[in-house]
């Protein structure tokens, strides 16, 4: 006797001609998130002149806006010291933050739920022992921060007020996505038609020959914040990649053509 798990994953909703049309659960919760759940066409289209969507074409702003609703539902976003959130800033944080995966998947956010917003920069203490073994207490402010498997916390005053080529949202979910391949190491875990060759020589070289530039206090067309781990350098890369994609194509080439790699989109031909 067949059982009921399986008759309802087996069952077909109609004949189509000749065709049988398979049901899926997965497909029919998804449908039921993106009819119900839809973003507002007057939010959208406010929204969507963001500096970092130029010249998305009809077919991207369709992917993006489908993801963003279903990111929207399966996150919460809430505010600090009585920050109010309303559905404009939870749509402004999905648009940037599903930009990053809008030929990859959700799957690259999973295994966490919360984002949290600051009206501004938030204090962070942490601690670390140096080269010699002095242990150190810092207290911070800052406009970002991620965790593994935990929250997203952001400033929403950055947030909402990003300029050309610093993106706190891209650059704190550029480092989720880093985290999910053996912690924040500055290498995602590639596709499976890239090299990690390609991407150790490209990353190493750039990093390196930044953080000379820096250390020479020599004037750099990226925020010298990159030289701070080779983490940083990968989220601060993907914030150029994404809101100055023709500068990072011509001071780091190779790093620009990694990352049109593994985000699988072209940014610098959009803005042609």
């Amino acid at each position: 006797m067949t059982s009921y798990f399986e008759l309802i994953g087996t069952q077909f909703t109609q004949l189509a001609g000749d065709y049988i049309m398979p049901w899926s659960i997965k497909n029919w919760r998804r449908d039921q998130i993106l009819q119900h759940e839809a973003i507002p066409d007057a939010l959208w289209f406010k929204l969507i002149h963001l500096h970092c969507l130029k010249g998305l074409d009809p077919d991207e702003l369709l992917r993006l806006r489908t993801w963003a609703t279903l990111f929207l539902h399966d996150k919460t976003i809430s505010g600090a010291h009585d920050l109010d959130i309303t559905d404009e800033m939870r749509v402004l944080i999905a648009l940037q933050a599903c930009l990053l995966i809008l030929n990859l998947d959700l799957e690259y956010y999973r295994n966490w739920v919360q984002i949290i917003l600051y009206p501004g920069e938030f204090l962070l203490e942490y601690e670390y022992v140096d080269e010699s073994g002095v242990a150190h207490h810092v207290r911070d402010a800052v406009s970002g921060e991620a965790w593994s498997a935990g929250p997203v916390i952001l400033s929403w005053q950055d947030a909402a007020h990003a300029e050309p080529g610093h993106n706190v949202v891209i650059h704190e979910f550029a480092h989720k996505i880093d985290m999910l391949h053996e912690g924040a190491n500055g290498c995602p875990e590639l596709h499976a038609n890239m090299s990690a060759y390609a991407w150790h020589e490209a990353f190493s070289t750039a990093y390196e020959q930044f953080c000379d530039q820096v250390d020479h206090h020599h004037e750099t067309a990226i925020d010298p914040y990159a030289a701070e781990s080779p983490a940083e350098f990968f989220a601060v890369m993907s914030e150029m990649f994404f809101e100055l994609p023709l500068v990072l194509r011509q001071h780091f080439p190779a790093v620009y053509e990694q990352l049109m790699l593994f985000y699988r989109q072209d940014p610098a031909q959009r803005w042609r």
